[in-house]
């Protein structure tokens, strides 16, 4: 059964003219600004290797963090209800990319590599095994056409070990 159909909307305003639009291809920058609701905007701009800015969030990157928060919001989610009770999270997603000849492209996988810390007491084989549960679930990587990895990494919080590592980002090849 489908329940009723949820709408998200946001504005996307492009900032990048630079007073000649779009005369030539190094004549307007890749930024813009998104929006919705009130929130703060957010600045974009495409990947540093097609002209854009590299301060701003790319739509790469910004696909990788739906797929990574939408993992993540399931995962808190399932594990509420098994009785595992989560006290850190921490993901370094990456993924791959291909261009095509013709300038198009598109992404052929993603591995999100969460990093999770249970209070003792909750088992941490259950707590692995939720991930599947959690992807099956996820709203964002029911969308994709392509695969969606997850190598998750659990640790039990004892008295030693309260805080998780510091993960270090990968730079996308």
């Amino acid at each position: 059964m489908i329940g009723n159909p949820h709408r998200y909307a946001l504005e996307l305003h492009w900032t990048g003219n630079r007073g000649k639009g779009t005369s030539g291809y190094r004549a307007y920058d890749r930024s813009y600004d998104l929006s919705a609701g009130g929130k703060p905007a957010l600045a974009g701009s495409a990947d540093a290797t097609f002209r854009g800015d590299r301060a701003k969030w790319n739509p790469e990157e910004m696909l990788l963090g739906a797929l990574s928060s939408c993992h993540m919001l399931s995962y808190l989610h399932v594990c509420a209800d098994a009785g595992i009770n989560v006290v850190a999270y921490r993901d370094a997603p990456d993924g791959s990319m291909e261009l095509r000849t013709d300038g198009s492209g598109r992404f052929t996988e993603v591995t999100l590599r969460p990093h999770v810390v249970v209070a003792e007491g909750s088992d941490p084989e259950t707590a692995q095994i939720l991930h599947h549960l959690a992807h099956e679930k996820c709203f964002i990587a029911n969308s994709v056409n392509f695969a969606v990895h997850c190598q998750a990494t659990i640790n039990v919080r004892t008295a030693h070990a309260t805080e998780l590592p510091t993960l270090h980002l990968q730079e996308a090849v």
